[in-house]
């Protein structure tokens, strides 16, 4: 077995990556086409990771946060078009859910009178935005949702 690392400010990488209690050594076994020198040279950011191994360490390591992680960080179009996703526990996520479907049921009227025209005009941009809040809101909730079904899959629960 290898050594245990005490090095300061270590990847989200190797952090998932001694988590999940895996040596690189083990890692790369699972993981086959990725070696231990690979993994290496990731975790002390001495190469950039691909996206087809984040998604492997991903599985490997059971985090699918890492996915996000590397979208909203490390892929140029990614960090501008993707959320980041907090890790939540299911009745928070749907008590978010709830909350904003509530909310935006009581706007609803508002969206149609809002969109009926195909337009948006001034005094309809303050409203038209709110709703816009709470739709990415829910939004949100929903890739948090996603990320803990993914996790639960991971952790072998379905």
């Amino acid at each position: 077995m290898g050594k245990r690392s005490v090095k300061a400010n270590k990847t989200i990488y190797q952090l998932s990556r001694e988590e999940a209690g895996l040596t690189r050594e083990e890692a790369s076994e699972i993981m086959e086409y990725i070696s231990d020198d690979r993994i290496e040279r990731i975790e002390n950011e001495r190469s950039e990771i691909r996206p087809d191994e984040v998604v492997t360490m991903s599985e490997c390591y059971k985090n699918p946060s890492l996915c996000n992680y590397y979208c909203t960080h490390e892929c140029p179009i990614g960090r501008e078009n993707v959320d980041v996703v907090e890790k939540k526990n299911l009745t928070q996520i749907t008590l978010e859910i709830l909350s904003d479907l509530n909310t935006l049921e009581r706007e609803k009227n508002r969206f149609i009178e809002i969109s009926a025209d195909s337009t948006i005009s001034t005094d309809e941009q303050r409203d038209f935005e709110e709703i816009k809040e709470r739709l990415e809101s829910i939004a949100r909730s929903v890739d948090s949702l996603r990320l803990w079904i993914k996790d639960m899959e991971l952790s072998g629960i379905k």
